[in-house]
């Protein structure tokens, strides 16, 4: 009997860490591919336009206010590089596409100078 209550409080001790110290993933709210880099949430979308990255701090929408960057789309041995640029609510790179089965990378340059690499597998 006791060591189940061992057993059972190492559980519980054990469920209650992992409550308390998980951050969360990245959740796609635009119908994109979301992941995490750096703190931030970032979710990758396409468009008929292009690609947009929506960026998140903690669940709360943050502006891309400065910041700039590079998307590469890699679809088998074709390499394919996009500007990044801010818009109001996220970065957008114009004419980017988004083949099923790519990886996408997103390189961005923060307002403070410090560079994010984010990585997407579409699928």
């Amino acid at each position: 009997m006791n060591k189940f209550l061992m057993a059972a409080a190492l559980g519980l001790a054990a469920l209650g860490f992992s409550a308390a110290h998980a951050h969360g993933g990245a959740q796609a709210k635009h119908g994109g591919v979301a992941q995490m880099a750096s703190d931030l949430s970032f979710e990758l979308v396409s468009d008929s336009k292009g690609v947009a990255i929506y960026v998140e701090d903690h669940g709360q929408p943050l502006a891309p206010t400065g910041m700039s960057g590079k998307l590469t789309v890699l679809k088998g041995s074709e390499k394919t590089e996009y500007p990044l640029t801010a818009s109001a609510d996220r970065l957008e790179a114009s004419g980017a596409q988004l083949p099923k089965g790519a990886k996408a990378v997103a390189v961005i340059n923060g307002a403070g100078k410090k560079t994010i690499t984010v990585r997407f597998s579409i699928k």
